[in-house]
């Protein structure tokens, strides 16, 4: 099992921007028209929070295919309240985050 290693927020922000630069370079090399693809990638901020996040969740998956097994109905619901609460969680630690995650909560309302 490897150990998590904590990572402060500027590194995950430098992270970010390198795996941003190379997603658009990839997709400019490929021909695409970056004015096309490039609104709709996330931020820097939006790409730490996801990061931050899919730990929490992929922690969740058991739990989430547990309830949908007991409560069939219940599945995406009780997803989406933990989805919330991470964001949350999230937010409140972070406060420098906490713009790019209400930006997330949106979208994940939207859905």
């Amino acid at each position: 099992m490897t150990e998590h290693v904590p990572r402060s927020i500027e590194v995950m922000r430098q992270q970010a921007r390198d795996e941003l630069a190379a997603i658009i370079e990839h997709r400019c090399r490929a021909g695409e028209d970056p004015w096309q693809f490039i609104p709709d990638l996330p931020s820097v901020d939006e790409q730490v929070v996801i990061s931050l996040r899919s730990g929490a969740i992929e922690q969740f998956d058991l739990a989430e295919e547990q309830s949908r097994a007991h409560h069939p109905s219940a599945g995406r619901e009780t997803f989406a309240r933990f989805e919330y609460g991470v964001l949350r969680r999230i937010a409140l630690e972070h406060p420098e985050l906490s713009e790019a995650v209400w930006g997330m909560l949106d979208r994940v309302e939207r859905r």
